[in-house]
């Protein structure tokens, strides 16, 4: 019988590989999530000194089906995509579009001045820009020793 060392990074190194196959699968990409999942649109957010900037992928939505409240420490968008009837005598269609309602609530990082958010609706993507109040531009923190 021979003597085999211990080796635990073979161990890590093989469920590296096994959750990687995971993501990897993409033969049913559908099938591995719920139905009932709830999608909510992708964020990005980017603060400097004046101002938070939000950007949220809202492909196939108009602007009229979004509904955008801000209050001063928090963005709420709650929209619906509807899903296109179409008549095909022949054939069948598979799909992996989301349609349905959805709502999103994106705590923000610092107070913004909610009377002053404006906002753009472009190819898909909502661009919000949310000034910060003049406590949150001008604050200073002293640090101690």
């Amino acid at each position: 019988m021979a003597i085999v060392r211990w080796n635990p990074w073979r161990e890590i190194d093989t469920l590296q590989r096994q959750i990687n196959n995971l993501f990897e699968d993409t033969r049913v990409p559908s099938g591995l999530l719920d139905r009932d999942f709830i999608k909510v649109p992708a964020a990005e957010l980017q603060e400097t000194d004046d101002a938070i900037y939000l950007k949220l992928e809202l492909p196939g939505i108009e602007a009229k089906d979004l509904d955008i409240q801000v209050t001063e420490d928090a963005v709420h968008i709650s929209g619906e995509r509807k899903s296109e009837t179409k008549t095909e005598e022949k054939g069948t269609t598979k799909t992996e579009f989301y349609y349905g309602k959805f709502h999103r609530v994106i705590p923000l990082s610092a107070r913004i001045q909610n009377t002053n958010v404006t906002a753009d609706y472009k190819d898909g993507i909502l661009h919000l820009t949310l000034p910060k109040t003049e406590q949150e531009k001008n604050k200073v923190v002293k640090v101690n020793l």
